[in-house]
């Protein structure tokens, strides 16, 4: 018996809704990270981009458990010297929310081209609209 690997071509990509909205961020970001890469497929090949297209939306209305409002930050840094900016989660939610799950995805995707290539096909949005309808998403319906 031959082990089947995926071409290319046989590729089929999806686009999938998810409304944030009372959803506990980590549980929300490993289903989302698992889309992006194509683990849902019965043809997931590791070394393929076989994944789907994921639009998160209401990410301002997440969950964070714990202390992690106050207790994670963000960091960035200009790359001149004393340029380190860094935000608690609270500040970074009220800022720019959508910020809070593309880290929390990018952290759970392979630290490799393939997995820059798979953060491509993830859209994250504020609020409840997004520009995709004519994409035909589907809804995605995930709960505790």
């Amino acid at each position: 018996m031959t082990t089947y690997s995926p071409k290319a071509s046989e590729i089929t990509r999806a686009w999938h809704v998810i409304d944030a909205e009372d959803l506990v961020l980590g549980r929300l970001c490993t289903e989302t990270a698992r889309l992006l890469r194509g683990k849902h497929k019965p043809t997931f090949s590791p070394n393929m981009d076989s994944g789907d297209f994921v639009i998160v939306t209401n990410c301002e209305r997440i969950v964070v458990t714990g202390k992690k409002l106050d207790t994670v930050f963000y960091h960035r840094h200009s790359q001149y010297p004393g340029g380190l900016h860094s935000r608690s989660m609270r500040e970074q939610m009220e800022r720019f929310p959508d910020r809070v799950i593309y880290e929390a995805v990018k952290g759970m995707m392979p630290k490799t081209r393939l997995g820059r290539a798979q953060m491509t096909k993830l859209r994250v949005y504020a609020g409840p609209d997004h520009p995709h309808a004519a994409q035909q998403p589907k809804t995605l319906e995930f709960g505790e």
